[in-house]
């Protein structure tokens, strides 16, 4: 499945670095990866549930270590593009989502 696309929002927060969206074949998108600062480097989270029991359980994730790389390796180029660029913190992450599809239970 080939990346086509990574949108990098880059937020000020302690351990939460940024929020990413990403674009499969121009045709399916994944919105609320998250780049975190763990204890001794940089990973991707996926988007993910709270569960009835308090525990965490990803929506959406790589089915193999080699998709996980690339991805990654994806998201951390475009994440370091990102810092570089002179707006990275004027980019707007929830303007962005609203009206893109989310599902509003109606």
């Amino acid at each position: 499945m080939k990346i086509t696309e990574i949108k990098v929002y880059p937020v000020n927060e302690d351990k939460l670095k940024a929020y990413v969206t990403v674009t499969f074949e121009n045709s399916f998108v994944v919105r609320d990866l998250k780049v975190i600062q763990g204890n001794n480097r940089l990973f991707v989270a996926m988007p993910s549930r709270r569960m009835k029991d308090g525990s965490y359980r990803d929506i959406v994730h790589p089915s193999n270590a080699e998709m996980r790389e690339t991805l990654e390796k994806a998201i951390f180029e475009k994440y370091n593009e990102a810092l570089k660029s002179p707006d990275a913190n004027k980019r707007d992450y929830e303007s962005e989502k609203d009206g893109q599809g989310h599902h509003t239970g109606a």
